[in-house]
């Protein structure tokens, strides 16, 4: 697996139509990855977003993609995606700068800072089950938004409530053109992306001065970020702050409304996991949040969440950009050419998980191959904040364990939508109350 420029072939497969390739039946038909996977095997070719592509799928070629950062692959997203994450944005930045930038940026994941967020989060998160039970009847999804937003603002830069102020309606406008067509016209999803990125970039500078300000910089991660220094003594100017700052609200936010959404389904939809889950609770002191070591020692709760970010992975892979052609498996992988990396599919891989369509979190007694269990991506370049997003999963489930029943009303679509990230189709509507017992 070196670099080549040998005559070796380039996988199988098809480019499509000139120009658009095969896009529109990827965007289209839900069974587009498992057709071709079925017909050319686990690496084949396609044309898709304007460029011929290779999909890898399965541990050994996230390995070789993973291992190759900054080699024969750098990190690519469309231009919509790049432009509204902003240049500074940690997604976006490739090579020693990216290196740089993480090593900081990873100071405010640190064991010690997410012990730190325990109470705070677990006040949030018995606020809004509160309200919940209240409500008795709801649509969850749209809550659990709220209350993941909430969650990354207070612990980000400190905002009580986000969900109460301008900030909600903006975020959400620029999250709905993060994965448009980059049109710059007047009310177009992009041109509305780019008007509410700015507002939001002004809030946080804001936010920034005003924090700098302050004898103590605060102990959520904007304060840890403030002080956070790189090998070389540097800390992140203020305008690499705020693309970082709204790079890490977009991932504390989206993706963890898909888990955590995805959480609440399957445990009502396979209730004999949600009592081994509830009796495994009952081993610790419900009046107090738990600590990092009974965290530690939740090991059936820990399975259970494998369980579900690899049946319903809140991303489903990743675009890389060939900069060097090289070979794998014995196919030319040219350079310009795109990977996408399948993270979906390579949890369903049956030599890795038998019965990959069961929920069943015991498979997770033993470890798994390194590479074949990749909801947070993988190499370098893995989710920075896959132990926060862990955290927060994790409590929420232990109060709704310990306090709460929910059941799965009748007559809705539960088919999942899966752009910009997977959910049910009708929003999961629940009933939901206490526990008597």
């Amino acid at each position: 697996m070196t670099a080549t420029s040998s005559t070796l072939p380039t996988p199988p497969g098809q480019l499509g139509l000139p120009w658009i390739g095969e896009t529109v039946s990827f965007l289209r038909d839900p069974d587009f990855m498992d057709k071709r996977q079925q017909q050319y095997g686990p690496i084949f070719k396609t044309h898709i977003f304007g460029s011929p592509a290779i999909v890898a799928i399965g541990p050994e070629a996230n390995r070789f993609l993973f291992a190759n950062e900054n080699k024969y692959f750098v990190v690519t997203w469309p231009y919509s995606t790049r432009t509204l994450l902003g240049p500074a944005s940690l997604s976006t930045q490739a090579g020693d700068v990216h290196k740089s930038r993480r090593k900081i940026l990873a100071q405010a994941f640190q064991p010690r800072a997410l012990a730190g967020y325990i109470p705070e989060m677990t006040n949030i998160t018995r606020r809004y089950v509160e309200k919940w039970e209240k409500m008795g009847t709801l649509t969850w999804y749209p809550e659990l938004r709220q209350y993941t937003f909430d969650v990354a603002c207070k612990l980000l830069v400190g905002i009580d409530g986000a969900t109460e102020t301008d900030l909600r309606d903006w975020f959400e406008t620029w999250c709905n053109g993060l994965f448009t067509l980059p049109i710059r016209l007047p009310g177009t999803k992009f041109t509305r992306a780019l008007n509410c990125r700015q507002k939001l970039l002004d809030r946080i500078e804001k936010i920034i001065r005003d924090r700098q300000k302050q004898a103590d910089p605060g102990n959520d991660t904007l304060g840890i970020l403030l002080q956070a220094r790189d090998d070389d003594g540097n800390t992140l100017s203020v305008v690499e702050l705020k693309d970082q700052i709204l790079t890490l609200l977009f991932a504390g936010h989206e993706t963890l409304t898909s888990a955590t959404t995805s959480f609440c389904l399957k445990l009502a939809q396979y209730p004999e996991v949600l009592e081994k889950a509830r009796t495994e609770q009952q081993q610790f002191d419900s009046e107090t949040p738990p600590t990092f070591e009974d965290l530690k020692q939740m090991t059936y709760l820990d399975r259970v969440m494998k369980e579900v970010l690899r049946v319903v992975p809140p991303v489903g892979g990743g675009f890389r950009e060939v900069i060097q052609t090289c070979e794998f498996n014995g196919y030319q992988i040219p350079k310009g050419w795109s990977v996408f990396y399948q993270i979906g599919r390579t949890h369903f891989d049956e030599a890795v998980y038998p019965q990959p369509r069961d929920f069943d979190p015991d498979r997770f007694e033993e470890d798994k191959p390194t590479f074949s269990h990749i909801p947070f991506g993988g190499g370098m370049r893995e989710c920075l904040g896959k132990e926060f997003a862990r955290l927060e999963i994790k409590l929420l489930a232990i109060e709704l364990l310990r306090n709460y029943e929910w059941e799965l009303l009748p007559s809705q679509d539960l088919e999942m939508e899966m752009i910009p990230t997977p959910r049910p189709r009708d929003g999961l509507r629940v009933g939901l109350r206490r526990r008597s017992d």
